[in-house]
């Protein structure tokens, strides 16, 4: 066992000599991991497992090294599950910054949740942060390991399940409240006897956080491959006609007007989607479409709007959402007002 024990630790020292290494690791493999995923997502369930796992060995990781003492006769040097932990870190937010990247509406509230993601990668590269503030804070570890684990279920979920993005969110909240509470727990030091309260109030507050939340974070695996206003529809090719990026009152009266949208989904996954028309920034219809995944291009739908306000003219926005409410993308276009 000695021998293992040298290889071992050469590893760490060699892994300590050119630490730049870790951080390229993680990110081609994670760029080569978002190929992959689009072609078979038997490497998403891996990703999501590692995760699960290795969150398990996080919280146990006392108990666990004084096991493997006691069974093989060495003690496992802390340094190397840091390494290791520091690994699963970066090659699984690497794993889902792609998928988020197409995905993320920019001019939304979805862009500080994906910013919240990068600035996580750039901890998990960058040692000095990763050892010497976020590694010694086990409370503030723990939630940075949950954070991360959230983001790879949001991604990995609708591939491996093939539930829609909503019921996705669902379980992956449910799964961060619940794998949360040795971080809350660590984070209240009070020993008064109303503490447990505390934490229940806590983890409730957090699940329903999350949910209110869900409207700034962008759906992983779905995303516009194209999208147009058009005044006509060729329903052979089923494609927009005539785009159009400004209209009258009068070619919304003689045909209305159509919102276009291609969106790239998981293959096998059914999804509702709707498409919410706004007019200066207020609600005036909401369509539902079903769609289904696999098509490279996206599948391609849209909703044609024929009854509009008295006073049509301004600024319209027509925004595409899933089912619970997270925003894919949009479209915009003007109304001139009616001649005198």
């Amino acid at each position: 066992m000695s021998i293992w024990k040298y290889r071992l630790l050469r590893l760490v020292a060699r892994v300590r000599r050119y630490p730049g290494l870790i951080a390229g690791f993680g990110f081609v493999s994670g760029i080569a991991s978002y190929a992959m995923v689009e072609r078979h997502e038997g490497f998403a369930r891996v990703i999501a497992v590692v995760m699960l796992v290795s969150w398990i060995w996080l919280v146990l990781e006392k108990a666990l090294r004084a096991w493997v003492a006691r069974r093989f006769g060495f003690r496992v040097p802390a340094g190397v599950l840091r390494y290791a932990t520091q690994m699963i870190h970066q090659e699984s937010l690497f794993f889902v910054l792609p998928f988020l990247f197409i995905a993320t509406t920019w001019h939304s509230g979805q862009l500080v949740f994906t910013g919240l993601l990068i600035a996580a990668a750039l901890v998990a590269i960058i040692d000095p942060l990763y050892y010497r503030w976020l590694a010694p804070r086990r409370w503030v570890y723990l939630t940075y390991h949950t954070v991360a684990l959230f983001a790879v279920l949001l991604t990995a979920l609708p591939l491996i399940l093939r539930v829609p993005t909503g019921d996705s969110y669902r379980l992956a909240l449910a799964v961060a409240v619940v794998l949360s509470f040795p971080s809350l727990a660590g984070s209240i030091t009070v020993r008064a006897w109303w503490r447990k309260f505390l934490l229940v109030g806590l983890m409730v507050a957090l699940a329903g956080g999350g949910w209110l939340a869900r409207l700034w974070v962008p759906p992983a695996t779905l995303w516009l491959t194209e999208v147009a206003v058009a005044t006509e529809i060729d329903s052979e090719n089923r494609a927009p006609a005539n785009r159009v990026h400004e209209v009258s009152y009068a070619q919304l009266r003689d045909g209305g007007l159509y919102a276009y949208t291609a969106i790239n989904a998981p293959l096998g996954l059914r999804e509702r989607i709707h498409h919410v028309w706004l007019q200066d920034g207020q609600e005036v219809d909401r369509i539902a479409i079903d769609i289904q995944g696999g098509r490279e291009e996206g599948y391609r739908a849209w909703t044609h709007k024929e009854n509009f306000p008295a006073e049509p003219a301004g600024r319209w926005q027509v925004k595409v959402l899933t089912d619970a409410g997270q925003m894919i993308g949009m479209l915009r276009f003007n109304v001139r007002p009616s001649q005198p």
